[in-house]
């Protein structure tokens, strides 16, 4: 690969640069690069070194250039540069993992779990995928509205906010708080985080040491449990039935050794759909308080109810302040605006504002000032109800299609709430979910097997998928269904 003809490490390195964001598609083909003006200007060289970067760019293929017209990627380009890469890494042998004896214990804990990140759909995928919602389904207008009168409020002194997060939101997390859930509780037990998974790695730093035991649903939520490992934690897996976690079997599991920390979605299980009883609640609870251990309860999508009446949350029962409530809006607003909460025993509320203060300051004001607007006029209400009615019109439509072309071949848990359902295949053994799976994907359809949310031992001797529905309209529900059949007939 040329070098531009130019020694000065500044052109090198603006050609490397160039080069490079061509190659991973930052700059895509056709797309116009900076001018030379501001380029010259944004890094602090001269005009005369962007041109000679931008002429020797041209001189091997990687743009275009005309008389008077903006410098172009070339098409191709992003091809073979990276096919210069793959030469270059063959003959040139490369470390693609850090040295683990100069990782920390946390790292090396963390280097060995399998973290993905969602790969995108092809065009024409079905994706029965849990997590994301359709993005026509967000509140645009009143999100705009309400983030243009909170960023339009801007204070004249610019600082840092409270880890504790923005008053207004707070306040009316608060009143949000005793009307939905029936939760009584004081601003200062209120911190706002990025989202669960943030609430969840500060009770994992803050509660526990490496190997303390903590109780976990089995099968249960997957990036809670690699929280609690990536610190060191010891599981303790109590299996789920169709009332949600088996609290009789407590007792025995905590037997050895007292529990640090359990963590529970008591409200709607992940991901069988069990919604703990009155009686299973209190027992947790008893446990919990004789062990002196720490509840999370992650009430992760207890807006979506169809089929049950609500029971008490665990903190609103809970009389020895061990219950940390965790709740979020990415399955009511979007996963990307990052924003969630937890409601705290007073005894832990301040230093998990210490400590969020160490870890990012403060979350982003401005979307914490539009929701707390939303709230307050009742827009956010409005979205919920409208959100529901969506929801439950995709799941009334997946439970039909399911019906239609799987009839006695499946059987369904968790139809009562929530945004998925659990479906299960009588007939297969569990041995062929990754077969199932491949053949719904051969068919343009994205299910997702159950077996990865257990822990070992496996509690299920039937293949099973969890199929999300937020992300679907109608007919790709129906159309999906149908070549999931079609993917389970092609194994028998």
């Amino acid at each position: 690969m040329p070098a531009p003809s130019s020694t000065r490490p500044s052109s090198r390195s603006l050609y490397r640069d160039i080069r490079a964001r061509i190659g991973d598609g930052s700059y895509a083909a056709g797309m116009a690069l900076p001018s030379t003006r501001a380029l010259a200007a944004e890094r602090g060289v001269s005009r005369g070194t962007v041109s000679l970067v931008y002429e020797q760019l041209a001189s091997d293929g990687f743009v275009d250039t005309l008389p008077g017209a903006a410098t172009r990627v070339a098409a191709g380009a992003a091809d073979r540069i990276r096919a210069q890469g793959r030469g270059a890494a063959a003959s040139e042998p490369q470390r693609t993992q850090p040295d683990s004896g100069r990782l920390s214990a946390f790292a090396q804990r963390l280097q060995a779990m399998p973290l993905r990140p969602a790969a995108p759909d092809p065009a024409g995928v079905i994706d029965f995928v849990y997590g994301p919602l359709a993005g026509r389904d967000f509140p645009t207008l009143p999100w705009l509205k309400a983030l243009r009168r909170a960023e339009g409020q801007r204070s004249q002194r610019l600082e840092y906010a409270s880890p504790l997060g923005a008053p207004e939101l707070r306040q009316a997390l608060q009143q949000h708080l005793h009307q939905t859930r029936g939760l009584a509780c004081s601003t200062e037990q209120i911190l706002v985080v990025n989202g669960s998974q943030h609430a969840l790695d500060l009770c994992a730093r803050l509660l526990l040491n490496p190997g303390d035991p903590v109780v976990v649903e089995n099968p249960g939520y997957r990036m809670a449990h690699q929280v609690f490992e990536a610190y060191g934690a010891q599981l303790l897996c109590a299996d789920v039935d169709d009332d949600g976690l088996q609290t009789a079997q407590l007792a025995a599991l905590t037997a050895q050794a007292p529990a640090r920390l359990a963590y529970v979605t008591p409200g709607h299980q992940f991901p069988l759909g069990g919604y703990l009883p009155m009686a299973r609640r209190h027992a947790l609870l008893d446990w919990a308080h004789a062990q002196r251990c720490w509840v999370i309860e992650d009430d992760y999508d207890s807006d979506y109810r169809y089929g049950v009446r609500p029971e008490p949350s665990l903190l609103s029962l809970d009389s020895a302040d061990c219950v940390i409530h965790v709740g979020t809006f990415s399955k009511t607003l979007s996963p990307q605006l990052r924003l969630g909460y937890m409601v705290l025993p007073p005894a832990l509320a301040s230093l998990f504002a210490q400590a969020k203060l160490l870890t990012d300051r403060h979350t982003a004001t401005g979307p914490q000032r539009a929701l707390a607007q939303l709230i307050d006029d009742g827009s956010y209400a409005r979205h919920v109800r409208r959100m529901r009615r969506k929801q439950h019109a995709r799941q009334q439509a997946l439970l039909q299609a399911l019906e239609r072309h799987l009839g006695t071949q499946v059987r369904i848990q968790g139809a009562a709430s929530g945004l998925h359902l659990s479906v299960w295949f009588p007939g297969l053994a569990a041995s062929q979910e990754a077969q199932l799976v491949q053949a719904a994907a051969q068919r343009g359809v994205r299910a997702y097997p159950i077996s990865p949310l257990y822990r070992q031992p496996a509690g299920h001797a039937q293949a099973g998928v969890v199929m999300g529905y937020a992300l679907l309209d109608l007919p790709e529900i129906e159309r999906g269904v149908q070549r999931l059949a079609e993917a389970l007939l092609s194994l028998r």
